[in-house]
């Protein structure tokens, strides 16, 4: 039989939409999209939901192929231009609410081209604010954890972000909800194999390691007293470094893993340029992690916990090393300065 004929109505300047006819199955593939990791692979297409999140979308520059909208201001309060590109077809909002993840949906899903950070236009307020630190994240594989974790990299103004092979896709819908819009303020380079991770490193980079599955707890119950300041004491004075005990069972292969000097995460360890690498919930931080850190003369930054606590969520740990290394970067930064002004260049 013929297509029932299209109803199409103007919601703006150039901007045409379609009413979806009953039976219309496009919103159902949409769907499908979100769900399939192997589909959106394939397809090179994602699914986006919400105002905000499809807002921050097109304004970095990412290629709109269908949005569906349960009312025309939906429309309206996004930038037009890219609008005019892509499938707009006006659904029932109950139609949404059936597809939708959100507890609370909007009633505006759309289509993406699955974006590429090497084509994306980030805010100017965010590269303003960019740091020489990049964040690795070595098999995080929660959903919820790694979108906290991008939200934390685009806060601290991270450089950019690597995505391990073993992590979760970061186009998943619990992934992007719960990063807040980061996906499109922090570059993201996913499915890396580590062989391919230096080349995506800056040059002299340094590689530390923060270990969500607790080496702090050493660390914590032997402080180091040879000659070396307390915990408490002034920043700045190096420590000799701990020397964590070799860990069982914990997917290391303790065995042939390097054995990495470790300092607390609040003393310097700020040398530009500098990566982190965060583990994953499971099996912590793999072997190919700490031969990358040993090779660039990295360290692992210790987080001290109380004693019998097993270790800090990946994504807490994450916030704590960032912001920590973004504080000693912007302090370095504010003692030149200050130097600076003391003895002006003539």
């Amino acid at each position: 039989p013929p297509p029932p004929a299209v109803e199409r109505s103007a919601a703006g300047p150039g901007l045409w939409y379609e009413k979806a006819s009953p039976g219309d199955r496009r919103l159902g593939r949409v769907a499908t999209i979100a769900r399939s990791r192997k589909f959106r692979d394939r397809h090179g297409k994602v699914l986006l939901e919400g105002q905000r999140l499809i807002r921050d979308a097109l304004e970095a520059g990412a290629v709109p192929q269908a949005l569906f909208f349960s009312t025309v201001g939906h429309l309206r309060e996004l930038p037009q231009a890219p609008l005019k590109r892509a499938s707009l077809v006006k659904v029932k909002f109950e139609d949404i609410k059936s597809w939708s993840d959100l507890v609370t949906p909007q009633g505006l899903i759309g289509i993406f081209s699955k974006p590429d950070h090497a084509k994306m236009s980030y805010p100017a307020a965010q590269l303003a604010s960019s740091l020489p630190v990049v964040l690795i994240c070595d098999n995080i594989r929660d959903p919820g954890n790694l979108g906290t974790i991008l939200r934390s990299a685009a806060g601290a103004g991270c450089e950019k972000v690597l995505l391990t092979k073993g992590c979760v896709d970061p186009w998943e819908p619990k992934v992007l909800r719960a990063g807040m819009g980061a996906h499109f303020r922090v570059p993201i380079v996913a499915n890396l194999d580590w062989e391919s991770v230096p080349s995506n490193l800056p040059a002299g980079v340094r590689v530390c390691v923060a270990d969500n599955k607790d080496p702090g707890a050493q660390a914590e119950t032997e402080p180091v007293s040879q000659g070396a300041d307390t915990p408490g004491s002034a920043s700045g004075n190096t420590k000799a470094p701990v020397k964590p005990k070799p860990k069982d069972g914990e997917g290391m292969e303790g065995v042939c893993a390097p054995e990495l000097a470790a300092q607390y995460y609040y003393e310097n360890w700020i040398q530009t340029p500098v990566a982190i690498v965060v583990g994953g919930e499971t099996h912590g931080l793999s072997p190919d992690a700490l031969h990358l850190a040993a090779s660039t003369g990295g360290k692992r930054l210790v987080i001290p916990v109380v004693p019998g606590v097993d270790s800090l969520n990946s994504a807490v740990a994450a916030a704590v090393v960032l912001f920590e290394g973004k504080r000693q970067l912007l302090r370095g930064r504010h003692k030149q300065e200050d130097e600076r002004q003391k003895f002006p260049v003539v």
